[in-house]
């Protein structure tokens, strides 16, 4: 019996010290079991996490792209409302860096932020790559070899400046190679859902012409409506969900003009609400002042929507090649005048072979052609 109480006494310290290892394991084990005090698994990027990747994505592109190349990056519109992913375009101009250089630097950005990068079918041409996070799309991820750009001379300090906008591009293919083949940076405004409006739209950007999308409006006769428009009445949603459609059929574009709008400009409810939509869409506006009442350039500029505005005659007004030449040489003199000038017109015979004639001109009176955007702030 005194052996059995000596060794009840030598491992009674030993049972002790276990009986605390297993009560500690037991707590720690009762902690982790507990909301919040499991490790975090990794889970989807937060939108702001997933456009700070854009940045840095876009920015990379843009110093590795030859001079000349377009980058441009949006918010992808998802059905669910839990999804978000964000759109890349680069578009090279000249052979100084090839499609796959790019793509591989993007690859090696979005692998080191933890993405997967995955590829997917594109035609001749094109590259496009996706990036995931843990399984969700972030990035889509468009890469293209564009052909030479339009012809352009550099602007020095104090150089007069004139952007000619060509409107109602969409339904004819002949119009629109006409344009292209001036070889000046011409501005295309392409109305949305017309036949030819994709396509129109893509080829303006291979030749270098800046796209606009021009934004069917309400207008005081009610004449020739588009199938869909903005009008007075639509709620903010009805209008950000008409405009995010139209900006989707003509995705390259970088601003926006009103076609026709003559009494939906003049309404200031739905211009603000225009205006809230085009600041979250990152896109400029063009008021082409169909109308002496619009209020379309002030909601912009209270909304910080980079804006300008119409501010010379209508082009082809008279659609005859003589009337035409004579409001160009109207708009060149005022641009010598204001130091800048916005001008429109429609993609009519007249006006291109007037165009084709008289543009040549403005070079040698000093005035440079630019794109619309160079001259909105």
């Amino acid at each position: 019996m005194e052996s059995d109480g000596a060794l009840s006494g030598i491992l009674r310290p030993f049972q002790m010290k276990n009986s605390r290892a297993l009560v500690v394991l037991c707590a720690v084990l009762v902690f982790l079991s507990l909301p919040g005090c499991r490790p975090a698994k990794p889970g989807p990027l937060t939108p702001g996490q997933i456009h700070q990747i854009t940045q840095e994505l876009a920015k990379a592109a843009a110093v590795k792209a030859p001079q000349g190349s377009v980058v441009k990056s949006r918010q992808a519109r998802m059905r669910s409302p839990a999804a978000r992913s964000e759109e890349i375009y680069v578009g090279l101009r000249g052979d100084a860096v090839r499609a796959d250089q790019i793509e591989q630097m993007l690859a090696g950005i979005a692998i080191g932020r933890g993405l997967t990068v995955d590829h997917e079918v594109a035609g001749s041409g094109f590259t496009n790559i996706v990036l995931r996070a843990h399984g969700v799309i972030t990035h889509r991820i468009e890469i293209e070899e564009l052909a030479t750009p339009a012809e352009r001379s550099p602007v020095w300090p104090g150089q007069a400046r004139l952007a000619i906008l060509m409107d109602d591009l969409g339904s004819d293919r002949g119009a629109a190679d006409a344009i292209f083949s001036l070889r000046v940076p011409i501005t295309v405004s392409v109305l949305p859902f017309h036949a030819h409006s994709r396509e129109i739209a893509h080829k303006a950007r291979q030749h270098g012409c800046e796209v606009m999308l021009h934004l069917p409006m309400q207008s005081l006769a009610n004449e020739s409506p588009e199938q869909q428009e903005l009008r007075s009445g639509l709620s903010l949603d009805q209008v950000r969900s008409t405009v995010e459609k139209m900006l989707d059929a003509v995705p390259e574009a970088d601003g926006v003009n009103n076609h026709q709008g003559s009494q939906a400009t003049a309404d200031a409810a739905l211009m603000n609400e225009l205006m809230h939509v085009l600041n979250d869409e990152g896109v400029f506006y063009v008021d082409s002042r169909t109308t002496a009442a619009t209020v379309a350039f002030d909601a912009a500029r209270r909304a910080g929507v980079r804006t300008a505005f119409r501010n010379v005659p209508f082009l082809d007004d008279v659609q005859n090649k003589d009337a035409v030449k004579r409001q160009l040489q109207v708009a060149i003199q005022l641009a010598k005048q204001k130091g800048e000038a916005i001008a429109i017109g429609h993609p009519h015979a007249e006006t291109l072979a007037a165009l084709g004639e008289l543009l040549p001109q403005a070079k040698k009176e000093g005035v440079q052609l630019v794109p619309v955007s160079e001259l909105v702030r």
